[in-house]
């Protein structure tokens, strides 16, 4: 069941990354370089930024897409990680489980877990399930029970915490190709207009306009994509780190707990 749901998630990348170049395209072509957006000579008509943007050059649809798969994957991820945060205050949720082991009430932390609804609660009901079965094992000494314990909530994290990183690697590596991209669409543009401004006589002042056109546009897409990129990859990281710290504070607080009560 897992590995069916990594497999569709991986599937989801795909095709978001697949359906973002066609619309990119699409939109780049039959969009800003409709007709109607340019004048007789094919030069953009004044103030027509669809226009303008199109005269940015093929390299403009490639960064229109890596902008439209980082806008589809932070809201992919937003949803995901809301969900795993669970219900109410993840922090609210350590301390009431805190709360019950220090009244030895198991059974009720393992309902709170239950009400939890998140991946926190997934994992300390794993542990807590594990706690209450070594309070009754007999076969083993303290340290091993314990040890057993943080076993438990070592897996249960491994299962739940990969689904939280997926397709994080997309957004950072975006965040890098971008500017590279961009790059390149500025050199290919300030080409064109050292060619033009080459030219034998008076310089072509149209080629010359639209390869400085170009190499802007590129540089302004190119590092807005980036810094869009950043800022979410580092706003999910920040989010997957204190669900991960809130994790280790409730299993902390367990093989604490455990350690205190039993003999």
């Amino acid at each position: 069941m897992e590995q069916k749901g990594s497999s569709l998630k991986s599937v989801f990348a795909g095709l978001v990354i697949v359906i973002c170049l066609i619309v990119a395209h699409l939109l780049f072509y039959f969009v800003m370089g409709a007709p109607s957006n340019f004048d007789a000579d094919g030069h953009p008509l004044p103030g027509n930024t669809l226009g303008i943007i199109y005269k940015g050059g093929f390299i403009v649809p490639i960064l229109m897409s890596f902008l439209l798969i980082v806008i589809t994957i932070s809201i992919e991820r937003f949803l995901t990680i809301n969900k795993a945060t669970g219900t109410g205050s993840v922090e609210g949720f350590v301390r009431k489980i805190q709360s019950y082991l220090s009244s030895n009430d198991v059974n009720s932390a393992i309902k709170e877990c239950d009400t939890q609804q998140g991946s926190v609660g997934n994992v300390v009901k794993a542990t807590l399930e594990k706690y209450r079965e070594m309070k009754t094992e007999q076969g083993m000494d303290k340290e091993q029970k314990i040890a057993t314990i943080q076993k438990a909530m070592e897996e249960s994290t491994s299962l739940e915490m990969p689904s939280l990183e997926k397709n994080l690697t997309i957004l950072s590596t975006l965040a890098s190709v971008a500017t590279l991209i961009a790059l390149l669409g500025t050199v290919l543009g300030m080409i064109r207009a050292f060619s033009a401004m080459s030219q034998a006589g008076a310089p072509d002042s149209s080629a010359l306009a639209t390869g400085i056109s170009e190499a802007l546009i590129n540089t302004a897409i190119g590092i807005g994509t980036s810094a869009v990129s950043i800022i979410m990859y580092n706003f999910f990281t920040s989010k997957i780190d204190t669900l991960t710290y809130s994790i280790d504070e409730a299993g902390m607080s367990i093989t604490q707990t455990f350690s205190a009560t039993s003999k």
